[in-house]
């Protein structure tokens, strides 16, 4: 079995974020005045919006909701302002390639144009970050300027990122930045109630204020326990991102511009936000020795443990607690050598950065609305340029930056991490699987495992003692042995000694190890599909759409990365299955509805009512699954009986729970008959061989429609128009006698 270095989420890349081009919007308002209402809006402090149409390169999406955002880069009368665009503001649902929101910013703080954008490529190979491009806003036509277009940290954000969006959720984000104050920066100053945090911390989510506090309270008071709340890598890497290219308009600076995402296993994630003050444009406090600002030639030089070596002139819990942890510090330090090893040491990112200079140099000419001139646009890569304040140029940080920290203790003399190997080459599901890899200059050396694409890695030692499958002892091979709970692991190593740390794969745990074996058939089956939903079953979304339910039936946790649904022998990869891990005896409910957009357990296609074939499998020499179905008719589904193991038959609908025989209170399942009451039509289904007539009678026994004649089993719509409000009969005459189902028509 190969092994693979994998990111931790893979998504594909769309269109209204590719850096290959730059995006037009145009805005439309009927009000010649917009300025003006957008302003009011925004000074007013609520979320109303101004309605518009929005055009992006040539699609057209009406009444979308626009209002100004920002602090610093706000200003009222401004030619130039930040725009936050809604665009399911009026119609539920509307979006442009899945995204409900658009971020624009006004590149004010940053004559070079790249800051922003370059920040964000870098910011995506070691976070959950947002993807950033270039657009020119027009509106009513008139060109406004060149904006740089930052994805939402929204509910599709948390979704792709964390396959769930419904955890506790906040933006650091204070109603009023306090420049001598704490602000958003996780201390317990004020106090141990809720409201008194209100004003701090934007709840983005229904719930979180508990979650949150809690949080708080173990950083402050317990930290020797905070792995317990916060994904402690995340933030650690988040420092590392901001320390590296003096990001300071962060949690570093005035404690903000950040979001909090409590994930499913009840762990809070840091998420880097705003990034338009990147490579120090933003000097104005470092809250610790330079807490009344600094200079660019302070700037190069920066402490990047200034919250652990000097004071925390403003307390800044989440790094001076975190860095009181010796292993920690060396971690965070690894990450720092990372990103500066990686993205400025050889000076590739002037490559980079050239390249969206060139992408972008005719827009930044066009823009009359820039706060800038052409000139400083071109100098500013390399050279200082001179305003109300003095913006460095990047390389020119950057080169002396990467110089400084090259010799920076802690930054060399990390162990050397070798090749990583597994035995047996194929791992079995409850198998016994040994990890073994060569590490020269360390002291510890630890294996971190999770077992499927999510959830919180395990920490286990790793031995060089010739016991625990590594070879002789003393001989620089270390090992572990454990059992292979699922058919995927991801894992990543971390070795230190008394100086410094080092990972494998570098970027961990941004990336892992991944060791995945395909399930046998039999291991993760279809349970049951609906072919025909008329409204049964609704959708998170509140859609009546089709579905197909997998079941794990074994005895051991799976993972479903790699398989695929399909309804086309011919094509069994036809649409990827979401990336789950399933414990023995879960369910996983796929909707068929040809709606990818609303979330990754929607499919690419619609199954067929009349009948088709539906596959599990990793390809076409690996099928692990098919059912093929007949006609289907609405209120059944197409399921195993017994639950997992058993035959085909028409069931009640399950989904996500054990399959049912059971038709709730039908008398007979020869006869179902829905709505019942009924208003305008009743559906009935007759399920019997051969030819029938249908008949509806009053409770007396008076007919009340003509017969209808059937040839064998048979979906019936039938309309009420013409009947009282009251009770009747349906009757169903067939060669072997007479069945009836009572109903109730309401007014």
């Amino acid at each position: 079995m190969a092994l693979a270095v994998a990111p931790a989420a893979a998504f594909a890349q769309t269109d209204l974020y590719d850096l290959s081009s730059v995006r037009e919007l145009r805005l439309y308002f009927d009000v010649a005045d917009w300025r003006h209402v957008l302003d009011s809006l925004y000074l007013a402090g609520e979320d109303e919006r101004l309605l518009g149409d929005l055009v992006i390169d040539g699609t057209l999406l009406l009444d979308v909701g626009v209002r100004h955002k920002g602090y610093s880069s706000y200003s009222p009368g401004r030619a130039k302002n930040p725009f936050n665009i809604k665009l399911d503001e009026v119609h539920a649902g509307q979006d442009y390639q899945g995204y409900e929101k658009l971020k624009l910013s006004n590149v004010i703080q940053d004559p070079s144009f790249l800051r922003e954008v370059l920040a964000y490529e870098v910011a995506r190979n070691y976070l959950h970050a947002s993807r950033a491009n270039y657009a020119n806003l027009y509106v009513n036509d008139t060109l406004v300027g060149l904006y740089t277009s930052v994805e939402d940290v929204g509910g599709d954000f948390l979704k792709d990122h964390f396959g769930e969006k419904d955890g506790s959720f906040f933006k650091g984000n204070p109603h009023t930045v306090d420049l001598t104050g704490e602000n958003c920066n996780l201390s317990d100053t004020p106090g141990t109630d809720s409201t008194g945090y209100v004003d701090l911390y934007d709840l983005q989510s229904d719930h979180g204020w508990g979650h949150l506090l809690e949080l708080i309270q173990v950083l402050n008071n317990q930290p020797d326990s905070i792995e317990r709340v916060l994904n402690v890598d995340r933030a650690l890497w988040m420092h590392a991102f901001n320390y590296a290219i003096i990001n300071f308009d962060s949690y570093v600076g005035y404690a903000q511009n950040y979001y909090l995402y409590r994930d499913e296993d009840g762990l809070w994630n840091t998420i880097p936000w705003d990034l338009n003050m990147s490579f120090a444009s933003f000097r104005l406090t470092d809250a610790s020795t330079y807490w009344n600002g600094f200079s660019i030639a302070q700037a190069r030089t920066i402490d990047p443990l200034s919250h652990y070596n000097g004071p925390s002139v403003f307390p800044r819990p989440l790094m001076r607690n975190l860095f009181t942890n010796a292993m920690y510090r060396r971690m965070y330090l690894a990450h720092l050598r990372t990103i500066i090893n990686e993205q400025f040491a050889d000076g590739g990112y002037r490559d980079r950065a050239l390249e969206l200079q060139a992408l972008i140099d005719a827009h930044v000419q066009a823009d009359t609305n820039k706060f800038y001139t052409y000139q400083s646009f071109l100098e500013n890569l390399d050279q200082t340029v001179n305003y109300t304040v003095a913006y460095p140029g990047l390389t020119e940080l950057m080169d002396a930056r990467t110089a400084y920290l090259a010799t920076y203790p802690g930054f060399t003399g990390e162990p050397v991490i070798g090749a990583v190997t597994h035995a047996p080459e194929d791992i079995g599901v409850g198998g016994s699987l040994a990890i073994t890899v060569p590490v020269s200059g360390a002291d510890t050396v630890l294996l971190m495992v999770r077992f499927g694409t999510r959830g919180r890695f395990q920490r286990m030692p790793m031995w060089d003692d010739g016991a625990h499958g590594d070879g002789a002892a003393g001989d620089g091979v270390y090992g572990v042995q454990l059992t292979a709970a699922t058919n995927r692991l991801e894992f990543y190593l971390y070795a230190e000694n008394a100086t410094a740390g080092s990972f494998s794969p570098a970027r961990a745990a941004h990336e892992t190890h991944v060791l995945q074996t395909r399930l046998s058939p039999g291991m993760l089956v279809i349970n049951e599909l609906m072919a025909d939903n008329t409204g049964q079953v609704l959708d998170p979304t509140g859609e009546a759409s089709d579905w197909v339910e997998f079941y794990n039936s074994g005895t051991a946790t799976i993972s479903t990365a790699g398989l695929h649904l399909s309804d086309d022998p011919a094509d069994p990869t036809k649409w990827a299955l979401p990336d789950r891990t399933l414990e023995p005896g879960d369910y996983l409910v796929i909707w068929t509805d040809d709606r990818t957009s609303v979330g990754d357990d929607h499919a690419s296609f619609k199954l067929e009512a009349t009948g088709e074939t539906v596959l599990l499998a990793y390809d076409s020499a690996a099928v692990l699954d098919q059912v093929t179905y007949g006609e289907q008719y609405p209120l059944y589904t197409w399921g195993r009986s017994p639950n997992g193991t058993g035959p085909f038959q028409r069931l009640s609908p399950t989904p996500g729970s054990y399959n049912r025989v059971e038709f709730g209170a039908e008398p007979d399942r020869t006869l179902a008959l829905w709505p019942n009451p009924a208003t305008t039509e009743v559906n009935a289904f007759v399920d019997v061989q051969g030819p029938m007539d249908v008949q509806v009678f009053s409770v007396d026994g008076r007919p009340v429609t003509g017969v209808q004649r059937y040839t064998d089993r048979h979906l019936i719509q039938m309309s009420t128009v013409g009947l009282s409000s009251g009770h009747y009969i349906l009757q169903v005459r067939t060669n072997d006698g007479t069945i009836t189902q009572p109903f109730i028509l309401l007014p």
